[in-house]
């Protein structure tokens, strides 16, 4: 085989743990789904998708081998993502913040402002943006060979189950909200549990001195 089932599992486990993590992507595509409905959560997810396509592409081409080659630019954009993260995580723990599933006003979008917004927030959410870059060529085997093919097999297994577990955000979005509306406590729970994780998760991404690797 030209990646391993071990491979194929660790990816999937990676961007499970990353996709329940509310991020710019859900935090989106949530707010579509609740105040637009469900279709307009799907539309923005087609452009969630093919945001993830791009990066998969990119990486597949060596954008992983251009980092490893300049670690400055890496590092720049580890800490960006990081301070980003904490960003989001400080919005979620301050005084008066609020969960990712609490309802919002926002001005209904047309089908192609629908999916360019789910394109542009793809492109410019800092964990998919390391995802490609830092932990997918820590999971390619140089023994196997094929290391451009490696990276698009996994990165295939990673855009899959974003995709999927997106669309179930999608589907259940109103559902949860207005359980977690008329249970303040538990709306209060959820956005510290997230706003904790997310600070940790960026936290470990500022410390982690892990290096991308080469795919060529």
């Amino acid at each position: 085989m030209l990646v391993s089932n071990e491979a194929l599992l660790g990816i999937a486990l990676v961007e499970l743990g990353l996709v329940i993590v509310p991020g710019p992507n859900m935090i989106y595509l949530v707010s579509r789904s609740i105040v637009q409905g469900r279709r307009a959560g799907l539309i923005s997810l087609a452009g969630v998708g093919i945001g993830f396509l791009v990066y998969l592409l990119a990486a597949s081409a060596g954008l992983a081998t251009l980092f490893a080659l300049v670690p400055e630019i890496y590092l720049t954009l580890k800490l960006a993502g990081a301070a980003y993260l904490l960003w989001l995580a400080w919005n979620a723990l301050r005084p008066g913040g609020a969960s990712v599933f609490a309802t919002q006003e926002l001005e209904p979008d047309g089908p192609r402002k629908l999916f360019g917004m789910g394109l542009l927030t793809c492109l410019l959410n800092p964990k998919i943006a390391i995802l490609y870059i830092s932990l997918l060529p820590q999971f390619l085997d140089p023994s196997r060979g094929h290391l451009g093919a490696q990276s698009l097999v996994l990165g295939l297994t990673q855009l899959t189950v974003g995709v999927v577990m997106n669309a179930v955000f999608v589907i259940t979005a109103g559902s949860v909200a207005v359980f977690l509306s008329r249970r303040p406590t538990w709306m209060r729970i959820h956005r510290y549990v997230t706003g904790t994780a997310l600070a940790v998760f960026a936290v470990r991404l500022a410390t982690d001195r892990a290096r991308p690797l080469a795919t060529h």
